[in-house]
């Protein structure tokens, strides 16, 4: 029996390639689950995917299993709990993004109908496939995660740069970034 070909980030450990074989790169119209994504990658932000991967399910709880409705209503009462909470990653700038995101999330799906086709049109509505033979060569920031990005802020959202909206277009398969060699590469 031959054995799956991943992109070799996620080799670590058994969490990392389930993520990478179930999720990462699977193009995602979802809002509840696009939400989800977002937070989870502003949360990353300077730190490995791991660490966060490895608290996802702490999230879920923590963050009201990333329901953006409870989540824009709440406020800084809330940020200060979760600054308590050891299994938080406790940046005040980030947990005070939960909430800003959140509203900035709720008002894109009211004008837009949904977080999903605002999203997407950035693609005009099919994933941008890469071409890359080495992880070594994936970029951080695209022109079109600087474009997403700056369109973000615009719009409200806090904690997030071109390389955090990158990653969320990397892992909601806006972009297939999945290396030549990685069985996903051309099953998406």
């Amino acid at each position: 029996m031959s054995e799956i070909v991943r992109c070799s980030w996620a080799n670590g450990s058994d969490l990392m390639a389930r993520y990478h074989d179930e999720e990462w790169g699977t193009p995602l119209h979802d809002d509840a689950k696009l939400f989800e994504f977002l937070l989870l990658e502003t949360m990353q932000a300077g730190l490995s995917w791991s660490t966060v991967l490895n608290r996802r399910e702490h999230f879920r709880r923590a963050f009201s299993e990333f329901d953006v409705l409870h989540l824009s209503g709440l406020g800084q009462e809330q940020i200060d709990l979760w600054m308590t909470d050891p299994l938080l990653i406790r940046n005040l700038a980030k947990l005070k993004a939960v909430i800003a995101n959140a509203k900035a999330f709720r008002r894109i799906q009211q004008e837009f109908g949904s977080f999903d086709s605002y999203q997407w049109a950035f693609v005009d509505g099919k994933p941008i496939v890469g071409g890359w033979e080495e992880p070594a060569e994936l970029p951080a920031t695209t022109e079109l995660s600087e474009k997403f990005c700056k369109d973000l802020k615009r719009r409200g959202f806090t904690f997030i740069g071109p390389t955090t909206s990158y990653a969320h277009m990397q892992a909601t398969g806006m972009v297939n970034d999945h290396v030549k060699t990685c069985w996903k590469h051309a099953s998406d």
